[in-house]
């Protein structure tokens, strides 16, 4: 396991791999929906691709703010959390929705394609488990660590 220090800017190395591998999937994958469906279908696989990459980063935030403030107010007996926190949260997931509903009611895009490059976030933390694991916590291959 890293520690403190390498721990943090190996996450954040992490972050940045997930968030380049979701648009770099979602650009392949649209490339590859244009060439067997169609434009509408590649239309539809970029733009949940960018809603995944984007909500992550929403997501990575969010979390930093939380972090921030609980170590502010460690100790405290009732901390409090920001007013527009749980905004912030309810417009990660109103975007999602009212893109999706967009592509049900109106037909813009398949919504297949718009889910399938929703999923393109999960194959890129696949893939990030797995660069981890092939490349250690800190980039080199961890050896005598016995399996």
């Amino acid at each position: 396991m890293p520690s403190d220090a390498s721990g943090s800017s190996w996450a954040r190395a992490a972050e940045r791999r997930i968030a380049v591998w979701t648009l770099g999937l979602g650009a392949a994958c649209s490339i590859a929906a244009f060439a067997r469906v169609s434009g509408r279908a590649a239309l539809g696989v970029a733009l949940g691709s960018l809603l995944a990459c984007l909500n992550f980063l929403w997501l990575r935030v969010g979390v930093e703010r939380l972090e921030t403030l609980s170590i502010q107010q460690a100790g405290q007996e009732k901390p409090r959390l920001p007013r527009g926190m749980g905004g912030v949260v309810i417009a990660r997931y109103a975007l999602l929705a009212a893109v999706l509903c967009a592509s049900f009611f109106y037909s813009l895009v398949p919504p297949a394609a718009v889910v399938a490059g929703l999923f393109t976030l999960v194959a890129a933390v696949v893939g990030e488990g797995m660069y981890s694991l092939a490349h250690g916590w800190e980039g080199k291959p961890e050896r005598g660590s016995g399996a």
